[in-house]
């Protein structure tokens, strides 16, 4: 029996997106990838060059010409699995025009890292009540996994989230190739979560940076973070089956915390050196999610009474303007 095609949709252009587009021309299963690309400029480009003008501009990418789109619904509607892969402040301007029925049977994977923002809610818990996509029929990324190293083919992993194991694997056997390998879990809301959490992490993590505080200071503070990681998503989802030293959660904080490529790091310290929120937002050329993530999750502190020092300190930063070196010297006399 000849081998079904299946039709995969990217919505988003920014460096993640770009770098699962690369993932999915490498990967040798049969399929027909359709790429939304909000800017037209943009869009033009990919068609001749191959290669996005704007994100990972280096890297050649295997689309074809036929299957890019500016309308986001015609992406959706051709597609039976669909990733959505914008900024989460942006998804909400992504998806206008596009209703329940567009997702009707499909699977829904959720590649962003972020909470949306004016409704409090992490990707999946929108995607079922706004879409009313089915909690089975909703897949989580997560990582760690940075697009820079993904473009140069070095060795990385995915953890694919979803509360039926045969629906990851699908998503699954069409990302993996020769540089992905993909680790499965039913941990949902645990996987996405942690991902908006690591982001925190990270930023608080830049600010030290940027205030001067060494790698000791900065050890203390992530295993710090991965207790207080757990804290969080165990009061969320009690009854999941997840490890917190897992790849998903402490590897992905890790990554995030540490690693050169980190958006919401280099905010962090950027923060930390004396910039304002706006003039920082201004001088990087991608979103860092934990900005926005830090005001949400504070909702979250208060409905389940929780204690997060971390957390709370990057809010009161970057939300409350107090000053970094007070308010990080405060949260040092709390770590343990």
């Amino acid at each position: 029996m000849e081998e079904t095609e299946q039709k995969i949709g990217m919505l988003g252009s920014g460096s993640w997106a770009t770098a699962m587009i690369k993932m999915l021309g490498d990967n040798h299963e049969k399929k027909q990838v359709l790429w939304w690309i909000r800017k037209e400029e943009d869009l033009a480009y990919v068609k001749t060059y191959k290669h996005n003008p704007t994100y990972l501009s280096a890297v050649e990418l295997r689309v074809d010409a036929d299957h890019l789109f500016s309308d986001a619904r015609t992406v959706i509607k051709q597609s039976d699995i669909v990733i959505l892969n914008t900024p989460s402040a942006y998804l909400k301007d992504a998806l206008k025009g596009v209703d329940a029925a567009d997702f009707k049977g499909k699977l829904v994977v959720t590649a962003i890292k972020g909470i949306i923002p004016d409704e409090n809610l992490i990707v999946g818990e929108y995607l079922s009540k706004i879409y009313q996509i089915p909690l089975a029929n909703i897949i989580v990324i997560g990582g760690p996994c940075h697009a820079e190293e993904v473009s140069a083919e070095k060795l990385s992993y995915l953890t694919i989230a979803a509360k039926d194991t045969a629906n990851a694997e699908r998503v699954a056997s069409v990302l993996r190739n020769r540089y992905i390998n993909t680790i499965l879990s039913t941990d949902v809301y645990g996987v996405e979560y942690g991902a908006v959490l690591k982001n925190i992490y990270a930023l608080a993590g830049g600010i030290c940076h940027g205030l001067g505080f060494g790698d000791n200071f900065m050890a203390v503070l992530v295993s710090n973070a991965i207790r207080e990681m757990e804290t969080c998503v165990m009061a969320i989802d009690p009854e999941a089956n997840r490890d917190i030293n897992a790849s998903a959660y402490l590897g992905d904080l890790l990554v995030t915390a540490y690693s050169q490529f980190s958006r919401n790091r280099t905010f962090g310290h950027m923060i930390g050196k004396g910039y304002t929120v706006q003039s920082a937002q201004l001088e990087m050329n991608m979103v860092a999610e934990g900005y926005y993530a830090s005001a949400c999750i504070q909702n979250i502190i208060q409905r389940y009474n929780l204690e997060m020092p971390i957390c709370n300190m990057v809010y009161q930063i970057l939300y409350n303007k107090q000053p970094a070196n007070v308010e990080v010297n405060t949260l040092a006399s709390k770590l343990t």
